[in-house]
């Protein structure tokens, strides 16, 4: 007889059918129910699937429309790898999305599981990812605001949730066609154990030098990785291209030699503030120790002008996603992953 595939998830999936994570959650066809009490029911019969959004790495993301509350939303569906690793991701991002009520992370309208597949709904941001739309140029007050939100969401996940992201990059940060930037994609996020967190994952060419080496020491790293990559994904959204790509490197080897060996990428003095540079020269400190935390970056003059500041961040979304949609055609969707070598 041949074996299950469900055999090495069978501590998982319960004989109704319910995807059950102990002391965690319960998914089941018609919502899920958290152990801190919290229900949200939702179903696929409730849905009006309207278009596909993008393809990843485990599923793919739908535009859906929920009929009940008359609601746009991205349905993303993750299909079981039958491993334990996927299914701790799943169980992570949920736990994450639940528990985060911040304008600074995408709104989490609930989840359900159907056979080999869960399935959650958020909040559907038209404009897409970030990498979308730097191609169009960036001002520096606009980069400035997006750091601001990026920020106060890190800041929000260690402060309230005690998590640390692990996977800061354009393609995780989204907005909204009124501008609103915001986090995304938890499913690396770990939990701090006393500021320090121990796993090593998430995307390779963002990770901080000190986690790539394994030199944070046997406690773990801390936030100050994240502000790392944060600082790659500035320079990357101001200049239209990731710091340390297409200057010689012929494999990932080299690349990560740059990053561990090099001298940290900086932003081009010759477009930018003063204040822009030494923000982002702060975040890529080689010396971890030395890296700002979330509330020594809010206090830095570039993010203090930026929270001062006003800019219609609606009208620059509009204009940045109608040439991202021009460039790729009208049937492009925001979500569509673009090609990369990048992991």
């Amino acid at each position: 007889m041949p074996v299950s595939p469900y055999v090495s998830v069978r501590d998982f999936v319960d004989p109704t059918g319910n995807l059950s994570f102990e002391g965690k959650a319960v998914i089941s066809a018609n919502g899920v129910d958290f152990s801190s009490g919290k229900s949200y029911k939702i179903s696929m019969s409730q849905m009006c699937v309207l278009e596909v959004l993008g393809l990843g790495q485990y599923g793919v993301v739908h535009k859906v429309f929920h009929r009940p509350t008359r609601v746009i939303m991205a349905l993303k569906e993750i299909r079981l790898e039958l491993n334990k690793r996927a299914l701790q991701q799943i169980i992570m991002e949920l736990d994450v999305l639940h528990k985060a009520r911040s304008p600074y992370i995408v709104d989490f309208y609930g989840a359900f599981f159907i056979e080999s597949c869960v399935y959650y709904s958020m909040e559907f941001m038209e404009c897409g990812s970030l990498d979308r739309l730097y191609p169009a140029g960036i001002p520096e007050a606009v980069l400035g605001k997006i750091t601001l939100s990026v920020v106060k969401g890190l800041q929000f996940l260690k402060d309230k949730l005690n998590i640390i992201h692990r996977d800061v990059k354009p393609t995780n940060v989204l907005v909204n066609k009124k501008g609103e930037v915001k986090l995304c994609d938890f499913g690396v996020s770990g939990e701090l154990n006393q500021s320090l967190a121990k796993t090593h994952v998430g995307c390779q060419s963002y990770m901080a030098p000190e986690r790539i080496i394994g030199t944070a020491g046997p406690e773990g790293y801390t936030i100050q990785s994240d502000v790392w990559s944060l600082g790659l994904t500035i320079i990357e959204a101001a200049t239209g291209r990731f710091p340390y790509e297409n200057i010689g490197f012929t494999n990932v080897f080299d690349q990560i030699n740059a990053i561990v060996n090099g001298d940290p990428p900086k932003l081009p003095s010759s477009r930018y503030s003063e204040a822009a540079c030494d923000f982002v020269n702060c975040c890529l400190n080689k010396d971890s120790n030395s890296r700002p935390n979330y509330q020594k970056l809010l206090e830095h003059p570039w993010l203090v002008e930026a929270e001062a500041s006003t800019v219609d961040m609606e009208d620059w979304a509009s204009r940045a996603h109608a040439l991202f949609l021009a460039r790729k055609g009208p049937s492009s969707s925001p979500y569509v992953p673009h090609t990369s070598t990048r992991r």
